[in-house]
């Protein structure tokens, strides 16, 4: 490397920066910290005392793993002395500006999983509407530096960790509930993690691009489905079945919204368990009972006809089925109204 190149490299005026894999910018000195790792600082150090006190040629420099050897300051291997400086203390400054922008498991444990567990506590635990005081794009850029870090393996562990916790909370709540409020409380908390889900994955879709779906082949959303299947559905679904099935019973006992939601969202968790009650799945969701045949038309109307008593003794009324409709009347009215005015003229 001849004078004019190594002062071009060494030089502090127009530095040019590249970035890493990590995104963090260092000078053209910087790919020097491949080369020479921990003893920048001390080479750096080394060619200054040497320049200073004029330290003759053919000093070896092995404590920098070997790469730069027999270094003579006015030699024709390594010209321009004050060129090498100026490039060693340019690897030195890229290197600890690099250093500055690593994050290790101290800081990701001190730092940035004290930020993201706090995120996850309010979305757990907030109620449609509620307005939560988190900057989103502050908690996806934590996910992004600590994917970027190499603590993605350690960020899902706490993730999953976190979310069970709070799942066996709920679990034991409902397990304190009464037989009059299950059903609600079990609707409240679904509908909650459901909806908590619909911030969670998305915040953390750069861990599940890059370590879930890559290294894992699974994904977050199915991950977090399956841990309330298995931390709240199955300790919780025979108790709750035998109460939707007497509340299908006595009509209007909960809200169609409610009997929808629970349905709706226990078939989500896992289809199988349509066997439990078909007919009461059927009612949500399509296509779980075999077609209609017309040798049970006479049992089907005779559902409809049982319906149709029960909605009458809870005061549901077919009204007086003897006079035409409102709409039936206006338009005879107005027909003839039309009629009699082209009549007069």
């Amino acid at each position: 490397m001849d004078e004019e190149s190594m002062e071009e490299e060494g030089g502090g005026g127009g530095e040019p920066m590249m970035d890493d894999q990590n995104h963090n910018n260092w000078g053209a000195g910087g790919y020097g910290r491949h080369l020479l790792g921990s003893a920048a600082g001390q080479l750096g150090d080394r060619f200054l005392r040497e320049a200073a006190a004029g330290t003759p040629a053919g000093t070896e420099l092995s404590e920098a793993n070997g790469m730069l050897q027999g270094c003579e300051p006015g030699g024709a291997s390594c010209k321009g002395g004050a060129g090498a400086i100026a490039a060693a203390i340019n690897i030195n400054a890229s290197t600890s500006k690099f250093l500055m922008n690593v994050i290790t498991i101290e800081d990701y444990k001190s730092t940035y999983w004290p930020k993201l567990d706090s995120a996850i506590d309010q979305l757990l635990t907030q109620s449609p509407g509620d307005y939560i005081p988190i900057s989103y794009e502050q908690i996806y850029s934590c996910v992004y530096k600590c994917v970027c870090q190499q603590h993605s393996e350690q960020m899902y562990s706490d993730l999953i960790k976190k979310i069970t916790n709070h799942l066996e909370r709920v679990s034991k709540e409902l397990q304190a509930s009464p037989p009059d409020l299950y059903i609600e409380r079990f609707n409240v908390a679904l509908g909650q993690y459901m909806g908590a889900l619909q911030s969670i994955v998305p915040l953390f879709i750069y861990m599940n691009k890059f370590y879930i779906e890559t290294k894992l082949n699974r994904d977050l959303r199915d991950d977090l489905i399956k841990l309330f299947t298995e931390h709240v559905a199955e300790k919780h679904i025979y108790n709750l079945m035998p109460l939707l099935l007497e509340a299908q019973s006595t009509p209007f006992q909960i809200t169609p919204s409610t009997m929808a939601n629970i349905v709706k969202g226990l078939y989500t968790l896992r289809p199988e368990w349509v066997q439990m009650a078909p007919a009461l799945f059927s009612k949500f969701i399509p296509n779980i009972l075999p077609p209609a045949v017309e040798s049970e038309l006479q049992e089907y109307a005779a559902q409809d006809q049982k319906l149709q008593r029960e909605l009458m003794q809870n005061g549901f009324t077919r009204g007086d089925q003897s006079r035409k409709r409102a709409g039936e009347e206006l338009t005879y009215n107005g027909s003839s109204t039309c009629a009699s005015s082209r009549g007069y003229r």
